[in-house]
């Protein structure tokens, strides 16, 4: 099982790895550049050398690649839209020095536009920027707060069916989102896994976002909980990441924690994985 969390790259690369082991971390996830927008840290290719040889010493998972949240790829400002393409552009660009890595993106909103229009909008985008790059692009399951894309495994398929290279697209399943978009994963998580397959394919299922919510399920309002204390629960949690259909995925905490924090989850997640029958 690769399991870890969301770590600040401010110092470096190889630190954020180092600060993983430290956690009982094998797999991070981090923003390709502030998560509010603006201009990228320039790349420092001999710290990125040495976090790629400790995760093949450690055996990492996957390492997930977050963009920031201000992306709109679905806008109809020109600024928001260009913006997006270039962060995009120079994102995938700069990803192509880290192997195996996933470039985590959300689909946008569509602002009123309605959500086949805003959907094609993303994707065209996508397939603007994004020949000519080896980096596995996945599409994160959002909780459908506002004019978010992405609440429905249907949404998320017509995506992906638009995307030019099929080998290079896939999903990020939010559980948190998924539970707050309507899906019943505590009580029914048999038949969510079931449906994902049959709509969108768990071939396409490459990472997964653990974090309990804070409202109830349908609530469509996007609040992470430490895991235990939302509407989710532990159990619950624990037989999602278990689960052997969801299997060999990096599994990322993004719970409201501090490194402190996400040490006792990882500690809890795995003390409970190791008495379940």
């Amino acid at each position: 099982m690769f399991l870890g969390c969301h770590l600040s790259i401010a110092k470096g690369y190889l630190k954020a790895g180092e600060e993983a082991l430290e956690l009982g971390a094998n797999v991070f996830q981090f923003f390709t550049r502030n998560p509010r927008g603006g201009k990228a840290k320039e790349l420092n290719l001999k710290d990125l050398a040495a976090l790629i040889e400790l995760t093949k010493k450690e055996g990492f998972g996957p390492l997930v690649a977050h963009a920031p949240y201000t992306l709109n790829p679905a806008s109809l400002d020109p600024k928001v839209s260009q913006f997006a393409r270039l962060a995009l552009k120079e994102d995938l660009e700069r990803l192509e020095n880290f192997p195996g890595v996933l470039y985590n993106l959300h689909p946008g909103c569509h602002l009123g536009r309605g959500e086949k229009a805003g959907l094609d909008a993303t994707m065209e985008l996508l397939n603007e920027v994004s020949p000519g790059f080896k980096t596995m692009i996945l599409l994160e399951t959002m909780a459908g707060k506002g004019t978010e894309l992405g609440q429905t495994f249907e949404s998320l398929k017509y995506a992906l069916t638009k995307f030019h290279d099929q080998k290079r697209i896939g999903v990020c399943f939010d559980v948190c989102h998924v539970h707050d978009a309507g899906y019943d994963l505590v009580d029914d998580l048999e038949g969510v896994i079931a449906e994902f397959d049959r709509v969108v394919g768990l071939d396409k299922l490459m990472a997964l976002h653990l974090n309990d919510s804070k409202n109830p399920k349908g609530s469509r309002k996007d609040r992470h909980a430490k895991i235990g204390e939302g509407q989710i629960g532990q159990e619950a949690l624990v037989k999602i990441i278990s689960h052997p259909l969801l299997a060999g995925r990096p599994i990322i905490l993004e719970t409201p924690n501090e490194p402190v924090g996400y040490a006792k989850e990882i500690r809890l997640l795995k003390d409970a994985l190791e008495v379940k029958p």
